[in-house]
């Protein structure tokens, strides 16, 4: 069999020939392994290739002396669409913990509530003040439309949270996640992902007087066992044989109206190809694409995370997860108890901490070696007062290149590219990094169901 490859040139026998399927689902994520299974419940023959040894991608999870670790970052089941919602925990049927929430902001040693506006009250008097002051100002500029739009998403903190809560803890935190300056971000998405805070909260929370943010989250569920990837086992359960693991795409090409997808080894023939991966990876692989495209991808901003597992003897607070935007206390941006999530994720008389830090490929960051981010942490916990040195039983760290979507002032033009590009060659794109959307675990479910009533 022929087909042209990247390079113009043609596949070359041998080659080992699957038997042609209906759909290739390229990834699989838990997107591509949610979407394989609900293709193959409407009777179509569907074929998953996932490049690594096992599917789940940022859901995948690590079982360790006893440990329960997310190795692609903290995750939990809550949403505010309850199909999506429902649709997950029918999923893992017995197999769900339900947890209250309880999420903080360490800020100058102090464990304020999150979000940061509902936690005023228990910032230093001067803080508190200037939170609350700048806050009002913009409020009065807003009533009497003195505010100019945002440009970028720097602009858009400052519009809507004032200058107090912006530089206290909008900007640094925003920067240390993204590793990226917030000016030089668009705005555009941040609207459906941070809501406004209520102008009532904040007067109460500057007074003392408790109210409760982000309430979607006040709640949620987590596997008893198994960690997040135990969603994914249970989508892929009875859809096994249709997953190929250890196929890493190198080649994608279309001959007689068929897809043809090669790894260098192997060729996948489909009729219909579904991307469900990296758009990097995508565009590597596929042939003819114009310089225009092709820049457009190189273009699009993302960061990479590296997550290191802690198992601990004792206890830890009764702290869910943690937001850390002071930089000088450690390169953690968020850090998480999932033994705050399920009872058997811990030995008995354990704990888990899991921290999460973000970089980009050539930083400071990807350039320490494991041991390194692992003593960082550790002394960082140390620190902060959740973990003594001698208390640290197990250990271990992971990285993920593709965790975050940055939308950078140029993305909406090239997203538009490349997604133009993906239609005329009648290449579906589902899911985060092949939409290329910062779309959580909730958002990757409804972007497969969406794609099932074809409405994406």
């Amino acid at each position: 069999m022929k087909g042209s490859d990247g390079d113009g040139q043609s596949f070359k026998s041998p080659m080992r020939i699957s038997i042609p399927v209906n759909t290739v689902i390229l990834g699989g994520g838990l997107t591509g392994i949610a979407l394989a299974r609900q293709l193959h419940q409407a009777g179509e023959r569907v074929q998953v290739l996932e490049a690594e040894e096992t599917t789940g991608g940022l859901c995948r999870s690590r079982q360790e002396a006893g440990f329960t670790f997310d190795t692609g970052g903290s995750h939990i089941i809550f949403s505010r669409d309850l199909e999506v919602l429902r649709f997950m925990h029918s999923v893992l049927g017995r197999n769900l913990e339900k947890r209250d929430r309880h999420t903080r902001i360490l800020y100058k040693g102090r464990l304020v509530p999150y979000p940061f506006e509902n936690g005023l009250y228990m910032l230093p008097k001067e803080d508190l003040f200037f939170c609350i002051s700048e806050f009002v100002k913009n409020l009065i500029l807003a009533e009497k439309g003195e505010l100019p739009p945002p440009a970028n998403f720097r602009d858009w903190i400052y519009n809507t949270f004032g200058k107090g809560i912006a530089e206290l803890y909008m900007v640094p935190y925003n920067e240390k996640i993204w590793n990226f300056p917030t000016e030089k971000m668009s705005s555009h998405w941040v609207e459906s992902r941070v809501p406004r805070p209520p102008v009532e909260d904040v007067i109460k929370s500057a007074i003392g007087i408790e109210t409760e943010g982000y309430v979607h989250q006040a709640v949620f569920t987590y596997p008893l066992e198994g960690g997040i990837q135990a969603l994914v086992r249970a989508l892929e359960s009875g859809i096994e044989d249709l997953v190929t693991c250890g196929f890493r795409v190198r080649k994608i090409a279309r001959e007689d109206g068929m897809w043809q997808i090669s790894d260098g080894d192997r060729i996948v023939s489909a009729d219909r190809l579904i991307s469900c991966m990296p758009l990097q990876e995508l565009f590597a692989a596929l042939d003819d694409v114009p310089d225009h495209v092709r820049s457009a991808v190189a273009s699009l901003r993302y960061n990479s995370i590296r997550c290191v597992c802690i198992g601990v003897k004792g206890d830890v607070p009764p702290i869910s997860w943690l937001y850390v935007p002071d930089r000088e206390t450690g390169l953690e941006n968020r850090i998480s108890f999932p033994s705050n999530y399920s009872s058997c994720v811990a030995p008995e008389g354990c704990s888990a901490i899991l921290a999460e830090i973000t970089y980009n490929e050539g930083d400071a960051i990807s350039a320490m070696s494991d041991e390194e981010i692992i003593s960082h942490v550790i002394e960082s916990l140390d620190h902060m007062g959740f973990a003594r040195p001698g208390d640290v039983i197990y250990s271990g760290t992971e990285r993920h290149k593709y965790a975050y979507v940055v939308y950078d002032l140029d993305y909406l033009e090239n997203i538009a590219t490349i997604k133009e590009y993906c239609r005329h060659r009648q290449i579906s794109l589902v899911g985060r990094f092949s939409q290329f959307e910062y779309l959580n675990m909730d958002g990757c479910i409804r972007s497969v169901l969406d794609f099932m009533q074809g409405d994406l």
